[in-house]
């Protein structure tokens, strides 16, 4: 029913606290455009980790430019283009925390290796000697 063919009494108003028998209005539902989508992530908590921890060949610091690039992005309101750079920021921060774990997990795997082929060796090895080079690179060969 529209405000036209409603008849108020004389002594109601639409602006004034009349008690008569009137209908409550109804709901209305505005739609804001959104699609139902949610904003894609920026990963940038974990782009800064990779960043500041080891950052081999700065797979972390392009994960981070590409963090800030889908925040950028996110608020602008451009969607695909924050989703796009979402998906390299992720990539960049797999392969970043891949090395981050890799290089240290290396490491103490040769060191170990190292401590387990000078205990087995027969002597001690003289490195500053005449032969100390070949000493050293017969610690390498199996």
């Amino acid at each position: 029913m529209d405000n036209h063919s409603y008849n108020f009494p004389s002594d109601c108003t639409p602006h004034t606290n009349c008690k008569s028998a009137r209908k409550p209005a109804d709901s209305t539902v505005v739609n804001m455009g959104n699609t139902g989508k949610s904003a894609p992530r920026d990963y940038l908590i974990w782009s800064l980790c990779n960043t500041l921890y080891v950052n081999f060949c700065c797979l972390g610091f392009m994960a981070l430019i590409y963090s800030i690039k889908a925040r950028d992005q996110k608020t602008q309101g451009n969607l695909q283009l924050a989703q796009e750079c979402s998906d390299k920021a992720k990539w960049y921060n797999i392969l970043a925390a891949g090395w981050n774990l890799l290089i240290p997990l290396l490491a103490i795997v040769l060191l170990v290796l190292l401590l387990v082929h000078l205990g087995s060796s027969k002597g001690s090895y003289d490195f500053f000697g005449e032969d100390g080079f070949q000493n050293f690179m017969r610690l390498f060969s199996w």
